[in-house]
């Protein structure tokens, strides 16, 4: 493990721990819709990055990270790995911000998107390494495979809405990570044209039908909100009454003054 890996999980651990054991930081950072946008609280779309929702969240994260990440060092420079990890964090939240801009309670933390643009960073560069599956660690398959599958898999869980992951997060990472990789070595595209191709062609087809057909995305699927990078499924009524409940705590724990702009306004909404 590097020095880069070392200092990217000891900034997750640290911060995702500080907002374990402070509401108010988890909730000033977190990734919010109605805050970024209307509020231009753009810190968020990074510093959510190293917030998770608990120990699990961020263990899994972190392991996915350090086992797709040795491996790159021996294609990158420091600076084009850091390049890599922090263009696809962005990535990630810019397209979850950009399908969810209607969407003013969704809610998100992790480190997904960045992760994911290190996992697809490594399957441009070493399509055909084995990867195994945890439940199943006598079956591999080509790297590439797991790519693919995984894209379409991603696009889908969009359009269903129907689990608690944050699948627009982990497309926009896994994109910025393939094409900052291909801007590095832009020879891939000429070495593996159909590998380049199997990656990004149905990204590129859902983002055309997203906006040409955005009510494609709401056909069937119910509102959500999350706490964290894998959302939970509500109703507007039930989401609203969930959130007043959880601004009611907060206040109890805290006082009126940890609110932010964006919960005072939706308290002042119920009121009324």
């Amino acid at each position: 493990m590097g020095t880069i890996d070392i200092i990217i999980i000891a900034l997750n651990v640290i911060f995702s721990i500080q907002g374990f054991n402070n509401r108010a930081l988890f909730d000033k950072y977190s990734f919010q819709v109605g805050s970024i946008l209307r509020d231009r609280e753009y810190v968020r779309l990074i510093s959510s990055a190293f917030l998770h929702v608990d120990y699990l969240h961020l263990g899994l994260n972190m392991y996915v990270f350090w086992s797709f990440s040795v491996a790159l060092h021996q294609f990158f420079t420091p600076f084009q790995f850091i390049l890599v990890y922090v263009g696809s964090l962005l990535a990630g939240n810019l397209l979850a911000l950009f399908i969810q801009r209607n969407n003013e309670g969704y809610r998100a933390v992790g480190a997904s998107g960045a992760v994911s643009g290190v996992v697809y960073a490594s399957i441009l560069l070493m399509p055909n390494s084995q990867l195994m599956l945890a439940l199943l660690p006598f079956f591999s398959f080509p790297a590439w495979v797991f790519g693919i599958l995984y894209i379409l898999y991603t696009i889908f869980g969009i359009q269903k809405k129907s689990d608690n992951i944050g699948h627009e997060a982990h497309l926009g990472g896994a994109v910025g990570g393939l094409l900052i990789t291909l801007a590095i070595y832009p020879k891939i595209a000429t070495i593996a044209p159909l590998l380049v191709a199997g990656l990004l062609l149905p990204t590129v087809i859902f983002l055309y039908i997203l906006v040409k057909h955005p009510k494609w995305l709401t056909r069937g699927a119910i509102s959500r909100n999350t706490q964290n990078d894998r959302p939970g499924l509500r109703d507007t009524e039930n989401w609203e009454r969930g959130e007043l409940n959880r601004i009611l705590d907060k206040i109890n724990r805290f006082g009126t003054e940890s609110l932010s702009d964006e919960e005072k306004r939706f308290l002042e909404r119920y009121r009324d």
